[in-house]
């Protein structure tokens, strides 16, 4: 029984050790915000870098005046390489900030004016906002495909080494005899 019980509380032990992990994460450092009025009810969009980046990514925290409370809505961002809006996705929670909506860990693809329009709904009723001509900067960094390039190398420099080794090993075989026994 003894045994039994000292199993029971190491279990109980890990279970509440590991149940809260969001503890390991850092904070959402909000370092830039702009502020968007969507029909009745204020917003500020927080960004955790300033200035934005392609493909660099970022948390964005959705703020409304007052809280979410009892309000939803649903954000759609315009990307300036294709010319139109993404469809609308709902705003959630944000992971690491539960009290705010947010994107975690969010890079946007191209660099441009970007347009991020809100709808929300609430108990004012509807209101729609568009944060418009978000600038975002070109890539951090070597271009892409440079970076593919170079990260490559090991990969080729390996699978060369590794045919090399291949035929040196099997090059005693051909002639059909069997290796020297020693």
């Amino acid at each position: 029984m003894r045994k039994t019980l000292l199993a029971l509380g190491a279990v109980i032990a890990l279970l509440f050790g590991f149940a809260a992990p969001a503890s390991a994460y850092e904070p959402v450092n909000i370092v830039h915000t702009e502020r968007v009025q969507a029909g009745p009810y204020g917003l500020t969009v927080g960004f955790s870098t300033w200035p934005l980046r392609a493909m660099q990514s970022l948390d964005f925290t959705f703020i409304p005046d007052g809280g979410i409370g009892p309000k939803t809505g649903t954000l759609s961002l315009f990307n300036p390489a294709t010319g139109r809006y993404q469809r609308p996705q709902p705003l959630a929670r944000h992971p690491r900030k539960r009290d705010v909506w947010g994107l975690d860990i969010r890079a946007l693809p191209t660099e441009g004016s970007w347009k991020f329009r809100f709808a929300i709904n609430g108990p004012q009723g509807q209101g729609t906002g568009e944060l418009a001509n978000l600038r975002v900067l070109e890539q951090p960094g070597p271009p892409m495909g440079l970076s593919w390039a170079i990260s490559g190398l090991p990969l080729i420099a390996l699978a060369a080494f590794l045919a090399i080794a291949w035929r040196r090993t099997r090059a005693p075989l051909r002639g059909g005899g069997t290796p020297a026994a020693a």
